[in-house]
């Protein structure tokens, strides 16, 4: 599917102004060119065009609210000094899998002043020497470099965050249900105290009433003394 039909798919009979995402994967450019995106995506603020085989941005519209630009996965080897004429308030901005070789390439970067993270993996320029190091100098705006700041200490995931939220709240659907089984039917361990309880309740109804037969035994056996006594005296 070419880029121009899949835009116009993924806007759903929406105005191209009431978009604030666009996923482009996998489409097909028109010679390494972004087709069928125009300056009436006014409040487009995430952009993805991975395996789409661009070759250049030169032909991104204006696109003053732009945040992410994902464009991982083709083969731009240049021309990135438009991107902060197009994207000015770009924060984060993904080049990984591009035929980016040297750090003059992504020197217009510099420009980008809100620009806090870049990705550039399986790009030949991480082969360098010193390589973190350098950009770090290139972009001092920069908090990460390929996932990691200056200390090494990884960037969040908000997708693995959401995840984790998820993991945590099935969890504690699962506690409630538990507690829900517990409840309903009492756990195992107060199950035997209260199968105790009622052995102990049962032995002690049973002693009651052997007491009771003994007792009623002994009033018999008084009563026929008594009434022999009487029987001797009659005598």
């Amino acid at each position: 599917m070419d880029m121009k039909k899949r835009i116009h798919l993924e806007l759903r009979n929406r105005t191209p102004s009431d978009v604030k995402e666009l996923v482009l994967d996998n489409c097909r450019s028109n010679e390494g060119k972004i087709e069928g995106l125009t300056d009436e995506f006014e409040e487009l603020e995430f952009l993805s065009t991975i395996n789409v085989g661009l070759t250049t941005v030169a032909h991104l519209p204006k696109l003053n609210k732009l945040k992410k630009l994902e464009l991982s996965d083709n083969r731009i080897s240049g021309g990135l000094e438009v991107l902060a004429e197009k994207c000015p308030n770009l924060t984060h901005l993904n080049l990984s899998g591009n035929k980016i070789k040297d750090l003059s390439t992504i020197e217009p970067l510099k420009e980008l002043g809100t620009l806090k993270s870049l990705d550039l993996f399986n790009c030949e320029v991480t082969n360098l020497n010193e390589y973190r190091d350098n950009v770090f100098k290139l972009l001092p705006q920069l908090t990460y470099l390929d996932g990691y700041d200056k200390d090494d200490k990884e960037a969040p995931d908000s997708d693995a965050e959401v995840y984790a939220e998820g993991l945590d709240d099935d969890e504690d659907d699962e506690d409630d249900v538990d507690e829900e089984e517990y409840d309903d039917d009492t756990a195992p361990g107060d199950e035997e105290e209260e199968e105790g309880e009622e052995d102990d309740e049962e032995n002690e109804e049973e002693e009651e009433e052997e007491l009771s037969g003994e007792e009623e035994e002994d009033d018999d056996l008084n009563d026929r003394e008594v009434d022999d006594e009487d029987d001797e005296g009659d005598f």
